[in-house]
């Protein structure tokens, strides 16, 4: 095959030897000349024929699929789902593996990210290397946990519903989502047509029969008639960002730590049915908060995790809420509203927790983006003497990152958990516990 002018290599063919696993879903090999492989849908120790997606003759590295399995590992399965493999879906990264062996495969991302970014040996972080399923989720080979509670689909230029192949805007049409929570999946989505439809949320709250979809339109689109085969709220996003209710209530009540929260406009909430009670345990047995605290939630969203420090605190505790979207700062301070010892700010981290004036805390949760904290944040942070902070990520590679700022703040940590609430993908959550390191007397 002869290369394009501008050196391209995609198409090419390389036998290869995959090496570990790398963060973001894939392997890595190396051609015989030397270069560098990101290999989909292969496992560590097999040999296959990788057929390159992306990139040429000068890029750092090429991205590549597992088009052919010469030497398969004991690890792998048929994918359960037909729209699992190279060119096809790109929402699920380890359908061709054992539910055990993701887990072990996200350990090792997870402890490689500590050791690169931060410095720390998985004993150093107070983590014994185990990745945990979430309760339910044990399932056997071949078979996969029908979890994910929101789905956003695609829409092509047919009306028909999909989900996006691996880094492209293209739609790949299913007629199901293997991942998608029962209540998802009733609700019909792929069976419609959504022409003039650029995406379609489906969201299943969790301890609510709450149904919700959330419509964005191309421009000058008209909206459907929305008939499905269960009752929903409908929700439509106008050309400026903005969502307005078409239909039902604008929110859904999700429960969680025997209590209900209101999450409206298609608002964050975590997307395993089990993921928020898991997580809210993690860090309540991490922190073990006591009667008086004072706390801070960063990042909180509808309130999660200062609803739990505000029941444990008690009276003479205080809890303060910082978060930067509207909405979710409305039904945060909705959820929470019996609490007088709560308050939740508008605004984002960096800039509204300097405005409150707050010098001292006892107690500290932070679940920040995608992009971690940052270090301006944790230092500052790291200067309000916490005696715990407990730091809830869905990226590894940012955890590792504030981890490394907050040790050169003063603070270890003391213990991490890593859970696996995104069954079939790269994707892990962790908690990390941290406290202050003790200065010699």
């Amino acid at each position: 095959m002869q290369n394009a002018p501008d050196s391209s290599l995609v198409g090419e063919e390389y036998e290869v030897e995959v090496g570990p696993v790398a963060h973001g879903g894939h392997c890595v090999a190396r051609t015989d000349e030397g270069r560098v492989l990101f290999v989909r849908h292969a496992l560590p120790g097999e040999k296959v024929v990788a057929r390159v997606t992306e990139g040429g003759a000068d890029s750092r590295f090429l991205r590549a699929d597992a088009v052919r399995v010469l030497e398969a590992s004991k690890d792998r399965v048929e994918a359960p789902c037909p729209y699992a493999g190279p060119g096809k879906c790109g929402g699920c990264d380890w359908q061709h593996a054992k539910p055990g062996a993701q887990r072990r495969l996200k350990g090792e991302v997870v402890a490689e990210q500590l050791e690169r970014l931060a410095g720390l040996t998985p004993e150093e972080a107070g983590w014994d290397g185990t990745v945990m399923p979430a309760e339910g989720d044990k399932v056997p080979a071949g078979e996969v946990p029908a979890w994910r509670t929101r789905v956003q689909y695609a829409i092509d230029a047919d009306g028909h519903a999909g989900l996006r192949k691996h880094r492209s805007h293209e739609v790949q049409p299913i007629d199901r989502c293997l991942i998608a929570a029962p209540g998802v999946s009733e609700l019909g989505i792929e069976k419609r047509d959504w022409s003039g439809m650029e995406a379609v949320d489906a969201i299943a709250a969790t301890g609510s029969q709450d149904r919700q979809v959330v419509l964005t339109p191309r421009p000058g689109a008209r909206l459907p008639l929305v008939e499905l085969d269960k009752p929903v709220s409908v929700l439509r996003v106008a050309e400026d960002g903005g969502v307005h209710r078409v239909h039902g209530r604008p929110f859904v009540r999700e429960r969680a730590d025997d209590r209900t929260y209101r999450v409206g406009n298609g608002g964050f909430w975590q997307v395993h049915p089990k993921a928020a009670d898991t997580l809210v345990r993690a860090v309540m047995q991490g922190l073990l908060p006591r009667k008086g605290d004072t706390a801070l939630d960063l990042y909180c969203g509808a309130g999660l995790f200062a609803g739990a420090l505000a029941d444990r605190v008690g009276d003479k505790g205080a809890v303060l809420g910082i978060e930067s979207g509207k909405r979710a700062v409305e039904d945060a301070r909705h959820n929470l509203q019996h609490f007088d010892r709560v308050r939740i700010e508008q605004g984002k981290v960096e800039q509204a927790l300097p405005r409150t004036g707050i010098t001292q805390v006892d107690l500290i949760v932070l679940d920040p983006p995608r992009a971690g904290a940052g270090k301006q944040t944790v230092k500052h942070l790291a200067g309000l003497g916490a005696r715990k902070i407990a730091y809830v990520a869905c990226d590894p590679a940012a955890l590792a990152r504030d981890l490394a700022y907050f040790r050169e703040a003063g603070y270890k940590v003391r213990t991490l958990r890593a859970f696996d609430l995104f069954p079939m993908t790269h994707h892990v959550e962790c908690v990390a516990i941290l406290e202050p390191v003790k200065k010699d007397a």
